[in-house]
């Protein structure tokens, strides 16, 4: 009997989708990527010979009113998430939407109503939370290996300064904190498995843009502290360590984690400060947009769980909400 498989349909043609999201998800059983929107018709077309999607609409209303579509990515950039989410679902079909899920917690709350009217799926497209290298640091966590978790530290940069990418347009939720910000958040949230008390932001502004390009923050959960700095121009680097009363645990490559070659964690017993006690885990090279896509379409065919619920998303937008508030006003803020 020939493995059942979503139909999905992608809003577009981002970078995301076309190097990254498109091709994991053909390699999944679950998933047969029918067809693209596009706007720019010989962009979409392009996109679908390369890729080998047979079908190409012309537009996103016409991917919508595919009946042959059950599901739809949407890597559109911020702005665009949460109303065309609304229109795919309200067109029958299960979402999984690129994060930030929306640009601001009112956002993603008519999300939440929108898939509660319709019945529809609905994730924000958080790869790294369904990533074995993480499901693996949490679970050293959780064993009690490094102690009570009481902080996290992370930091994630790159570095971009050009004025047509929609990352350095404010209007359309540009900036370091909803691009990147968003993962050390979500990571402190999935580790120490509590929502944080209160925050403090720190912002830099890009003086052309107007788009936050230096941002830090300390989130103050029941358990710890976690504390991140991100940045859209300075180096590219990525890094989280995890500290426990007896240990630590460091994340090489958290986010951008390959999938060309195995992820390595870094499990430290605390013995000297020289790294005698250090031990390397490694887990296998898997690709964890395969992973995502393949766990959310089993979810859709067999009646399952949604991996991440909407209400995560939600959670993780009001610490982003409350970083920005804080920010403006130099005080501590209650998500």
């Amino acid at each position: 009997m020939a493995q059942r498989k979503v139909r999905w349909g992608v809003l577009g043609a981002a970078r995301i989708a076309v190097r990254k999201v498109i091709p994991a998800m053909q390699r999944s059983a679950f998933c047969d990527v029918a067809a693209l929107a596009s706007r720019d018709r010989a962009k979409g077309e392009a996109a679908a010979g390369e890729l080998g999607i047979p079908r190409v609409h012309d537009s996103y209303e016409a991917l919508l009113a595919d009946p042959t579509i059950d599901a739809v990515y949407n890597p559109l950039p911020n702005h665009l998430h949460v109303p065309w989410s609304i229109r795919a679902l309200e067109s029958g079909k299960h979402v999984l939407c690129e994060k930030p899920i929306g640009l601001d917690v009112a956002e993603v709350e008519s999300l939440i109503a929108a898939r509660d009217r319709t019945g529809r799926r609905v994730q924000e497209a958080f790869m790294v939370r369904t990533h074995p290298q993480w499901l693996g640091v949490r679970e050293i966590v959780r064993s009690g290996r490094i102690g009570a978790l009481r902080a996290i530290g992370s930091h994630f940069s790159y570095f971009n300064d050009d004025p047509a990418n929609v990352r350095n347009v404010p209007e359309w939720g540009g900036g370091a904190l909803m691009d990147i910000g968003c993962y050390p958040i979500t990571i402190s949230r999935f580790l120490f498995g509590e929502e944080p008390r209160r925050v403090l932001g720190l912002v830099e502004r890009d003086p052309r843009y107007g788009v936050d390009r230096l941002t830090s923050g300390v989130l103050d959960f029941p358990s710890g502290q976690s504390t991140f700095t991100v940045g859209t121009q300075i180096v590219h680097s990525q890094r989280v360590q995890a500290f426990g009363t007896k240990g630590r645990v460091e994340v090489e490559i958290p986010f951008n984690a390959p999938n060309d070659r195995p992820c390595r964690v870094r499990v430290d017993d605390g013995g000297d400060v020289f790294g005698s006690g250090i031990e390397t885990l490694t887990f296998e090279a898997c690709d964890q947009y395969t992973i995502q896509a393949e766990l959310f379409s089993r979810a859709i065919l067999e009646d399952l769980p949604t991996p991440i619920p909407l209400e995560d998303a939600l959670a993780n937008m009001r610490v982003i909400a409350a970083v920005f508030r804080s920010a403006e006003t130099g005080a501590w803020v209650e998500p």
